[in-house]
């Protein structure tokens, strides 16, 4: 993999002075403005913006109170969010997550996760200040951004603001009053013709929350972050940009996790190039490369099991990939993309337990033994893809895309039982995934789209190589299974969305709506095996451990939609509905992590110098659950947040919120289970109550 990416790296230095050399003959003397990087996904095009698409809005622009990353798709329709505390959060979509999901950075860069509980997703490495808005392809319907199974989410970084050059910045703080919460940001940029820089800095401070019982939450964390972005144009058409950004977790509380968080550090470098305007044919060639490291350390030193066995779990997990990409027109209407991108991720690291009793009693010598956690073991996937983009009409446009991924494995320090357990060596997989849609401008106002894709996902390191962890919401032993077959969705769409011209004091009327059916093949799950027994704590339940298997029959159906009223110029009434009904026919139930139907009725005002908006939130009950998995029926529950917003002087901007104004006590459904806590029983944690939050921002 080192070669790869060595190559990889290469190929930016020889496109570079391709480049050059390209542009010194070039005798054409158009204007053009500079050329922008492929960081974001959707750019407004019909001709190159993949189909069935959700573009989120600039949050840094309309913020008005702190959050963290994954708290940002929480207002997105079809999105829920998955907790096991204030720190560990993932988003969930459409009943998928984890690595279901394809999460990305400015269009490619990943940074994986070093924890097996997943204390510090890719989520936790970046703060929602910096992110300008969030792109989501609703499925698998493009094969140019790495093997996707159920949809792609881009977070987009700021960039420069190109049309303003000189020296600008911003500074913003924030205060959340249930928990007593800060968080600070510095952003400096300065930017010329030829190069730009852009620096931020920032630092959270979150305490524990009280629920709407006023119960105190276990969730304090701190986090200090900072990156800088450089940016050189050697032409109009041609780009150089690097990324550094680091990322430093202290004292992290995991309400519904066996550990805490001591220290989780992640370092992320990236790369990228683009030259444009080549040719005839070949029109722009892309290339990224990038690099991530985490080490995480957790222990349990203030939970009750420290008293019996003290554990301290340090681990480390390295992501380093890239991509180069060929936009080419071979003849008039065919827009072309192919390329090969790469991603590898390792991961190593132990568990040292001392154990000071047995069967009750006291030693007299504690014991210490030493636990593999992930047998460094690693996994590395080479894409190659072409996608065609062919216009049908000006208005109709038919995409086609075809992709191979070779997946190779290995467990390079595997314990002697999961060696016994296994014929363990160097796995290569071979997966074709493909897509077809189209998308009509059937008027001015009103756009249909339908796509059908096939997207594969090989099983992640948990599902491979995890040895009797504790890593699901129940409190069952998982054991991976390095012979699992990837995962396959088959998901078929039809959305619209339009726009209807109104009078009478009603000025538009905005909808847009999707339908969507997924049936998956060698669906994985973790499944009780009763031919083993539990290996750590053995006088503990369950007995039995759960090992990773695919199923065979499982499905998922569901549907967002949205209607907007714009009335009096400033006004707007909106309404958002998303349902999703999932089936696991193997074990008779619900596949795991499927959220309950819910609907956001808000109405608010949009103006240059303020805003604000009132939203209902009205989440149903759930009991289409996954009892193998450990879920629980939840309650339905009704919330009400209100925001306000005013920009007072120039660069000024003041934003105050209420969140759960009725102090609701309620429970997320997708929310974990209280774990190794004093005062809790094994319950699904409780969510915020009433919380109050400002922010203030001023720009130069």
């Amino acid at each position: 993999m080192k070669t790869l990416y060595g190559a990889l790296i290469c190929s930016l230095i020889t496109a570079i002075s391709f480049g050059q050399e390209l542009n010194e003959t070039k005798k054409d003397s158009t204007e053009q403005e500079i050329t922008k990087l492929d960081e974001v996904i959707v750019t407004g095009n019909i001709k190159t913006d993949p189909v069935l698409t959700v573009v989120a809005n600039n949050y840094y622009e309309d913020i008005v109170q702190p959050k963290n990353v994954a708290d940002l798709f929480n207002n997105i329709n079809g999105f829920s969010v998955i907790k096991r505390g204030n720190y560990a959060i993932d988003p969930s979509f459409r009943a998928a997550q984890y690595e279901q999901l394809n999460i990305q950075y400015d269009g490619g860069t990943k940074a994986m996760h070093a924890c097996p509980n997943r204390m510090d997703p890719i989520t936790t490495h970046i703060i929602p200040e910096e992110i300008a808005k969030i792109e989501i392809i609703k499925g698998p319907y493009t094969v140019r951004y790495g093997a996707t199974f159920g949809g792609v989410i881009n977070l987009v970084t700021q960039k420069p603001d190109y049309e303003d050059y000189g020296f600008h910045g911003k500074v913003s703080a924030g205060y959340e009053s249930n928990g007593n919460s800060l968080v600070n940001l510095v952003q400096l940029q300065y930017i010329q013709e030829k190069y730009d820089i852009v620096a931020n800095a920032g630092y959270r401070d979150f305490g524990n929350y009280k629920d709407g019982n006023g119960v105190e939450i276990p969730s304090a964390f701190r986090s200090t972050d900072y990156g800088i972005k450089l940016g050189y144009n050697f032409t109009e058409d041609q780009r150089l940009q690097g990324h550094w950004r680091q990322s430093f977790g202290r004292d992290v509380l995991h309400a519904a996790l066996p550990m805490d968080t001591e220290y989780d550090n992640s370092s992320i470098i990236s790369l990228d190039y683009k030259l444009d305007n080549i040719g005839e044919i070949a029109k722009s060639f892309t290339a990224k490369a990038y690099y991530s490291y985490v080490d995480h350390l957790m222990t349990n030193t203030d939970r009750p099991s420290f008293k019996m066995t003290e554990s301290s779990s340090a681990v480390d997990a390295s992501t380093m990939g890239g991509k180069i990409e060929l936009n080419w027109v071979p003849v008039n209407k065919l827009n072309m993309f192919s390329g090969l991108d790469a991603l590898h991720i390792a991961r190593d690291g132990d568990r040292t337990r001392t154990v000071k009793f047995k069967n009750g009693n006291p030693l007299p010598t504690p014991i210490v033994f030493n636990d593999k956690v992930w047998q460094d073991s690693y996994i590395t996937d080479i894409g190659v893809f072409t996608e065609v983009k062919y216009s049908l009409n000006p208005l109709t446009i038919i995409t086609g895309g075809i992709r191979y991924d070779n997946v190779t494995s290995d467990i390079l320090d595997p314990a002697e039982d999961f060696s016994k357990m296994y014929d363990l060596e160097k796995r290569t997989e071979h997966n074709i995934s493909g897509t077809v849609s189209i998308k009509k401008l059937v008027s001015e106002n009103f756009t249909l789209e339908a796509a059908y894709g096939r997207g594969v996902r090989s099983a992640n390191m948990i599902e491979r190589y995890i040895n009797h962890f504790t890593v699901g919401q129940d409190p069952y032993e998982y054991i991976g299974n390095p012979n699992l077959d990837a995962e396959i969705n088959n998901q078929f769409e039809i959305g619209f969305k339009g726009i209807e011209q109104l009078q009478n004091g009603f000025n538009s009327f905005r909808y847009e709506t999707s339908f969507y059916y997924s049936f998956f093949e060698n669906y994985i799950v973790g499944v009780i095996d009763e031919n083993l027994t539990r290996k750590f704590n053995p006088m503990l339940e369950p007995t039995h451990p759960k090992v990773f298997q695919n199923l065979n029959e499982s499905y998922k159906t569901g549907f967002e939609v949205l209607a907007q009223i714009d009335f009096l110029n400033n006004y707007y009434f909106k309404t958002e509905f998303a349902y999703v009904y999932t089936k696991n026919k193997d074990l008779d139930e619900s596949l795991p992590l499927t959220p309950p139907f819910n609907t956001k009725l808000s109405i608010g005002f949009q103006k240059e110098k303020f805003w604000g908006n009132v939203q209902y939130n009205i989440v149903s009950e759930q009991d289409n659950i996954s009892k193998s998995f450990g879920e629980t029926e939840t309650d339905g529950y009704q919330t009400l947040d209100v925001r306000l917003g005013v920009k007072p002087i120039k660069g000024i901007t003041l934003g105050v919120a209420l969140i759960n104004a009725f102090d609701e006590a309620y429970i997320s459904h997708l929310n974990f289970s209280f774990t190794n806590q004093a005062d809790f029983g094994r319950t699904p944690i409780t969510e915020p109550g009433r919380n109050f939050s400002a922010f203030l921002q001023y720009t130069f």
